[in-house]
């Protein structure tokens, strides 16, 4: 089962797709819930899930009241990039690549490689949505961001070609570091 195929299901669903991520047992996701969201995240793992609730408040945590509404996948870019002590400590993804189906588009297919960059997710699906990031001195700058609203995929690229000055000159050579799955915009939602 591929990432964009858990979409919209609720947590009993993801079962088997996490069985097939770790040798033993799944391990219990860490759970975050707030009013209008939970995340299961499985650090371990390298991927978090986020649900919202489809009846009433994430409270509940009612497996049939929570609908997966994005996955995010974490990579280890092997870049020259210093860790931040408020970031959760994600593993990499197991099972990299990861391919990514999209409808109606050439390709139809992506596969995302654990030294896939931003030049290469352009050349696929042409010029981001919307992007930000990248701004401010380099120990302080948000990592530059792209995200592909029609297609359902944001990616955060690492390391240092990601963030300060010239982010944006240099962010084509930067490897991604989280692919966040949702379900796709239309134009029209994205206005």
């Amino acid at each position: 089962m591929n990432v964009n195929q858990l979409i919209g299901k609720p947590p009993s669903a993801l079962a088997h797709f996490l069985n097939t991520l770790s040798t033993g047992t799944s391990p219990a996701p860490d759970v975050k819930s707030y009013s209008d969201i939970v995340y299961f995240n499985y650090s371990t793992l390298g991927i978090s899930f986020q649900f919202s609730p489809r009846n009433g408040t994430s409270e509940q945590l009612r497996d049939n009241d929570l609908q997966l509404e994005a996955v995010d996948v974490y990579n280890a870019p092997s870049v020259n990039a210093p860790a931040r002590s408020t970031e959760p400590a994600f593993s990499a993804y197991p099972r990299l690549p990861i391919e990514l189906h999209l409808a109606g588009t050439t390709p139809a297919v992506i596969t995302i490689a654990k030294d896939t960059t931003g030049r290469e997710f352009v050349g696929w699906l042409g010029e981001p949505t919307r992007k930000g990031g990248g701004t401010g001195p380099s120990s302080g700058s948000i990592h530059i961001w792209c995200e592909w609203s029609q297609h359902g995929i944001m990616v955060e690229f690492g390391g240092n070609d990601a963030r300060g000055p010239q982010a944006w000159e240099r962010g084509g050579d930067a490897v991604w570091r989280v692919v966040t799955v949702f379900v796709p915009k239309s134009k029209s939602t994205d206005e």
